[in-house]
């Protein structure tokens, strides 16, 4: 029996509400499709890991994307940019090497502005997601990939782009899906990286907030029929809480979601407790299928 490609929508700081008084801009008249999936196909998992203290991207994305408890191994929990030991964590047990060493494609979908390997290798601070890219595939999607539609910018429409430089063309949110559905065809594992939702929280702005949980509802409003097409399975699954609680500009140690929907969804949210255990569970979906 063959595996399902599998397409990981990463979304960065969106936890599940646990205070029913607290602001939230997770509700059905901002986002019903996100919603829907809540309701329908997703268990929440830990992204504590048993450390003391607020989940943070730097850990919780190393975590996601190895299957290690990169929290625990550290001693605490880290935020923003991985160092040393974090970066040596990545580039020896991230998920493509894992598909790469038993034969599975695979790859990270997002656009860099960069036009150039020797810039992207020259940024200052890099992201787990780019760490774990140049170490597993020596490159980035960069920007003439972005333009011929092979890869899909974090922003998804590039309209944020214009600020660092970009004079392409802006697209709509349903060809990000479509470009971004058929980058996932043609690999056994993709991963997309949003984060507009983690700096939205931070700010605590309601109107900033639910702006971007209604991008992030479109993207999937359009992305979900053609993942569906393709026999493609779709999960989304977040490092941290933050954008769900907005009485606080903090992370939050709320449950982080796990859904996915597609052929192989149950076996996968069936193996899922925590975060460290999505790169295992995606990785003998994708190897040893039943």
């Amino acid at each position: 029996m063959s595996s399902p490609p599998v397409l990981l929508l990463f979304v960065d700081g969106l936890g599940l509400p646990s205070d029913p008084q607290a602001p939230t801009p997770l509700r059905p008249e901002v986002c019903p499709r996100l919603m829907q999936l809540l309701a329908e196909d997703t268990v929440p998992i830990d992204a504590t890991l048993g450390v003391p203290g607020l989940p943070q991207s730097a850990t919780g994305q190393t975590a996601i994307l190895t299957g290690i408890n990169a929290p625990a191994r550290a001693g605490r929990h880290i935020e923003g940019f991985p160092g040393s030991l974090l970066r040596e964590i990545i580039r020896e047990h991230n998920i493509y090497r894992q598909l790469s060493a038993l034969g599975r494609p695979s790859t990270f979908a997002n656009g860099y502005l960069l036009p150039t390997l020797e810039a992207v290798r020259a940024m200052r601070t890099k992201s787990v997601t780019t760490v774990a890219a140049l170490s597993a595939f020596g490159d980035v999607r960069r920007l003439d990939r972005l333009l011929r539609g092979e890869a899909v910018a974090h922003d998804l429409t590039r309209e944020s782009l214009a600020a660092h430089g970009y004079t392409g063309p802006c697209i709509t949110i349903a060809r990000a899906a479509a470009d971004l559905a058929g980058v996932a065809a043609s690999q056994a594992f993709t991963l997309f990286e949003f984060f507009q939702t983690d700096r939205a929280g931070h700010r605590g702005d309601r109107a900033e907030a639910e702006a971007v949980m209604r991008k992030l509802d479109a993207f999937l409003e359009a992305l979900c029929p053609l993942a569906e097409q393709a026999g493609i399975l779709l999960a989304l699954t977040s490092d941290h809480g933050n954008i769900e609680d907005l009485s606080t500009r903090r992370h939050t140690r709320n449950p982080v979601p796990f859904a996915a929907r597609g052929p192989g969804a149950g076996t996968l949210r069936a193996a899922i407790r925590d975060i460290t255990g999505i790169t295992p569970a995606i990785v003998r979906l994708l190897c040893h299928p039943r």
